[in-house]
């Protein structure tokens, strides 16, 4: 004969379950930054991170790039250096914010690093912050200068665009909408630009072997392993 289990029961033992599942914890990314890093980087990154943190600096930011990072194949000691700019040029950011004389808030103190990370110098983030409207969040206008100086567009240009429409009061998503506002003539200046280093790189203008840029935010080799005596640049700004 099947014994059937009070209603109550089955209930009692279906919420349970949900509850017990719901209260199993996702890794934290400290512990994840642990698992994909070796030892001694991961303790000198996450100290790093700690200490930005400890500093008013937007710390999940920097482990979100790491982790990114070391999802993508970026070596080890690539992540620890690119982590280690991230935190300077954050540092840069806030200073700059707070010297155009106001508070820098964590999604503003990122954008700018990003900014800063494009070109935009610090003198511009501190413009910007003493310019635009007040109570008016820095975050968008430093992301959209940082997205048109990526595109080619002079840094000074690109902080007069934003603050032009600033004062007519656009919208964030107004805003957003710029980059892809730009002519296609200034983004294949762009290209055109890229292509004429390359070639000056393989014609030994430059001095060094030409090479190929890395994928968006990976620092430059890419996660790939180095001869002894290969020679090692910083990572290049994410696209």
């Amino acid at each position: 004969m099947i014994k059937v289990r009070p209603l109550a029961l089955v209930i009692s033992l279906a919420i349970g379950g949900s509850f017990a599942h719901a209260q199993v914890p996702a890794k934290d990314p400290s512990t994840r930054l642990r698992e994909v890093l070796p030892a001694d980087v991961a303790q000198r990154v996450l100290s790093r991170i700690a200490d930005a943190r400890a500093r008013q600096l937007p710390a999940e930011a920097l482990e979100n790039r790491a982790l990114k990072f070391a999802a993508k194949g970026v070596g080890a000691t690539d992540i620890e250096r690119s982590v280690n700019e991230q935190v300077a040029r954050m540092d840069a950011a806030r200073s700059a914010i707070i010297s155009g004389g106001r508070s820098a808030a964590g999604d503003e103190i990122e954008a700018g690093a990003e900014a800063i990370r494009k070109g935009v110098d610090g003198s511009a983030v501190s413009l910007l912050a003493k310019t635009a409207p007040s109570g008016r969040s820095l975050a968008v206008p430093l992301f959209v200068i940082g997205s048109l100086a990526d595109r080619g567009v002079p840094a000074s240009e690109a902080l007069q665009r934003v603050l032009n429409r600033l004062q007519q009061k656009a919208s964030d998503a107004d805003l957003e909408a710029m980059p892809g506002d730009l002519p296609a003539q200034a983004v294949a200046g762009r290209e055109n630009a890229n292509n004429a280093r390359t070639n000056a790189g393989r014609s030994g203008v430059s001095g060094r072997p030409a090479t190929a840029g890395p994928p968006a935010g990976v620092p430059a080799n890419g996660g790939k392993k180095t001869n002894p005596g290969q020679s090692h640049r910083p990572p290049k700004p994410s696209r």
